[in-house]
């Protein structure tokens, strides 16, 4: 199991590199914009939505691409797998990550997903939390707690996801490098191909030998229970094996790594709701959930149109390209009271943070188990936590992934 380590600054220039590609510091906050697109409509055609013209091919019979940005359109898009298919990820992500639940449809997706949840079992997330997450995150406090002041995102957030999905797969601690490098760069593979591609390559290469032993010799790991596992009598391939692993590396640690910091954010930003939360931890799953609304990790995702339909009043072709703004739908004004606003305290309404249907988040259990632990150590460790005045200017930024850059804080030594 790996043990915590204090993450070298050195170890973001991955993530550095993604988040300028993805826009951070361009894009300070999209839900401006996201609001006038919400004004015109449930779904509408991405031309309008970019402020330009038509973005089908001149001449072509081809659907020009469309937006979902309200909450109902979103989610009936996302619960409807006979009108709306994610197989167009095998032409992006797939090509990098290979054949992953991402991009298929039922029925083969729910033969894979049952057998992959079974990694998520409640079982198997008390036993994560005991022997992964507690350790992996009081670790990396113990590096920074004599100090009184720490970046929250270098020292706390970034590492320990990535730390716990290393850990879960069993891969060693001398490894811990390279994964977290890799775990970033998998997910390049829309600004710096060449990079993805390598990125793959690596990470087959370090979990090779680990599976291959595993496949001789059991063990209780996530690759242990992948080596042995079947669908309809017949084992999982490497490949299948390497895919799921490619696909959970970054999605289980890039999205928790943001989700977190986000939420780390809104309660340093709302001390009046840090102090309720630290003094009534019953407000624990409200205050996830409203994290996760109020500044969901990843915008938005793709769905294709496979047979003609009509989402909230609106046709839509079959062959068109559906860009699902999960942003958007978060802060409806129809749905929600004041959807800028952070609260922690709001009436629970389900969102769509976690995506809805059959591809609903298959680690939103996890994320959220690793997200309480984070926060009830972060409250019960660092006493007086608050921004350092010195900083200036710490805000969440990005288009497509969000979160902040830092968060320096300082607290009672």
């Amino acid at each position: 199991m790996p043990t915590s380590v204090e993450i070298p600054s050195d170890a973001l220039d991955p993530f550095e590199r993604f988040n300028r590609a993805a826009g951070k510091g361009s894009v300070r906050t999209p839900y401006p914009r996201y609001a006038e697109l919400r004004r015109k409509g449930p779904l509408i055609a991405a031309s309008e939505a970019a402020g330009s013209r038509s973005m089908s091919l001149e001449g072509s019979d081809t659907p020009e691409a469309m937006v979902a940005v309200h909450f109902d359109a979103v989610q009936q898009i996302l619960r409807d797998s006979d009108h709306f298919s994610s197989a167009l990820y095998a032409h992006s992500m797939g090509v990098v990550m290979g054949p992953t639940v991402l991009q298929m449809d039922p029925p083969r997706h729910t033969e894979v997903r049952a057998l992959l949840q079974k990694a998520f079992s409640k079982s198997a997330l008390r036993r994560w939390e005991q022997e992964l997450v507690r350790p992996i995150v009081h670790g990396l406090i113990d590096a920074f707690i004599e100090r009184g002041r720490a970046d929250l995102v270098r020292e706390l957030t970034f590492p320990f996801p990535v730390n716990v999905i290393a850990g879960m797969m069993g891969v060693p601690e001398a490894h811990l490098d390279t994964f977290q490098r890799v775990a970033v760069e998998i997910i390049s593979i829309a600004f710096d191909p060449a990079i993805a591609m390598r990125a793959r390559q690596e990470l087959e290469d370090l979990l090779a030998p680990l599976l291959a032993e595993r496949r001789r010799r059991p063990t209780d790991d996530l690759l242990g229970m992948l080596a042995h596992a079947e669908i309809d009598g017949d084992r999982l391939d490497d490949e299948m094996i390497y895919s799921f692993c490619r696909l959970l590396a970054p999605a289980g640690a890039e999205t928790t790594y943001r989700s977190s910091s986000n939420l780390i954010f809104g309660l340093l930003t709302h001390t009046d709701q840090l102090e309720a939360l630290r003094a009534d931890r019953s407000l624990m799953p409200r205050a996830i959930e409203e994290g996760i609304r109020w500044e969901v990790p990843l915008t938005g995702i793709m769905r294709m149109c496979k047979a003609d339909t009509t989402v909230c009043g609106v046709p839509v072709r079959a062959g068109t390209p559906v860009m699902i703004n999960i942003g958007s739908a978060n802060h409806d004004e129809r749905r929600w009271d004041d959807p800028e606003a952070f609260d922690i305290r709001r009436p629970v309404r389900q969102h769509i943070g976690f995506a809805a249907g059959p591809h609903t988040c298959l680690g939103m259990h996890l994320a959220r188990m690793e997200t309480t632990v984070v926060l009830d150590a972060v409250l019960d460790r660092l006493p007086g936590l608050r921004l350092d005045p010195a900083a200036t200017d710490v805000h969440i930024s990005g288009e497509m992934f969000r979160a902040p850059g830092e968060l320096p804080v300082l607290f009672e030594a």
